[in-house]
């Protein structure tokens, strides 16, 4: 069975299809309301802040997290900038890693008519390995192609374009779509909670699935382990294609207590067991 921990923002997302060609993205830019700035006056006024994706990896597969930051134009920049500089302290510790090579740069940015043109710095094709290669690849067209605007992408290194990518000879004469890198999903990927996050009652589940027939449960376990709220849903897509789900829980406890939120798919073949499992560590509160 495979068990997954994952970290990740803990924010509300809007589910919708974007991408490329049709792929699934999980979430929008949304407004949510920052810690107040002071102003002029020595009152408080809303700092606007977008929610985004920056796309990492965990356990050899793609993994999303979510990020928040002031609101700017150039959130693919900001979210590009994001991935380049790693997953956080907390996202490393649940087990969430990078294939893009420290020390990567962004030297440019273009979108026009759909196709985003990315330009990084050589570092990005530093190191050895056909999986890290397509991985890394993966983490940037996942991470800009969330945005409506972006359908493609197109690679540059120092300023050139990229044809064949590094020693495994990753072909890129062609503008890259989602399409491209599916076989690095994982099966279940959930956006929210966040581990180790206060989740008063109902709690939002969301993420993504490819699973059988699209069916999509959640339980939430109290301390003991034991199951005190559970329900099923069902995903934009499934059985061989990739769907949002999202699902609002409630739950009941007398104190606040660790507990675990639990998503995965039918036990199809009646073996007791689910073939795909989440795990997410959540603290429960009255």
């Amino acid at each position: 069975m495979t068990r997954f921990c994952i970290t990740c923002a803990a924010l509300l997302l809007v589910l919708s299809g974007c991408g490329s060609d049709g792929a699934i993205g999980v979430g929008n830019i949304s407004d949510v309301v920052s810690t107040p700035a002071t102003g002029a006056g020595g009152g408080s006024t809303p700092v606007p802040q977008m929610t985004y994706q920056v796309w990492f990896t965990r356990s050899d597969q793609l993994w999303p997290v979510m990020r928040s930051a002031p609101r700017t134009p150039a959130v693919g920049a900001t979210a590009v900038a994001d991935l380049l500089a790693g997953p956080s302290i907390d996202e490393s510790a649940n087990g969430v890693g990078s294939a893009v090579p420290s020390g990567t740069h962004l030297l440019g940015l273009n979108i026009a008519g759909g196709t985003a043109t990315v330009d990084l710095s050589s570092e990005f094709e530093s190191g050895e390995g056909a999986r890290s290669m397509t991985e890394r690849l993966a983490q940037v067209v996942y991470t800009l192609t969330q945005f409506p605007t972006v359908k493609r992408v197109v690679f540059h290194l120092d300023g050139q374009p990229v044809t064949v990518f590094s020693n495994p000879g990753v072909a890129l004469d062609r503008p890259q779509t989602r399409h491209d890198y599916e076989g690095v999903l994982p099966v279940i990927a959930v956006i929210t909670p966040d581990a180790g996050q206060e989740v008063p009652s109902p709690v939002t589940v969301s993420g993504l699935a490819n699973v059988f027939e699209a069916n999509v449960s959640v339980e939430i376990l109290d301390s003991d382990g034991h199951v005190i709220a559970h329900d099923s849903t069902t995903a934009s897509c499934g059985t061989g294609c990739w769907g949002t789900f999202s699902l609002d829980l409630p739950y009941q406890v007398d104190q606040k207590q660790v507990g675990i939120v639990v998503v995965h798919d039918d036990d199809a073949a009646g073996s007791g067991t689910y073939p795909h499992e989440v795990r997410v560590p959540v603290v429960l509160v009255p």
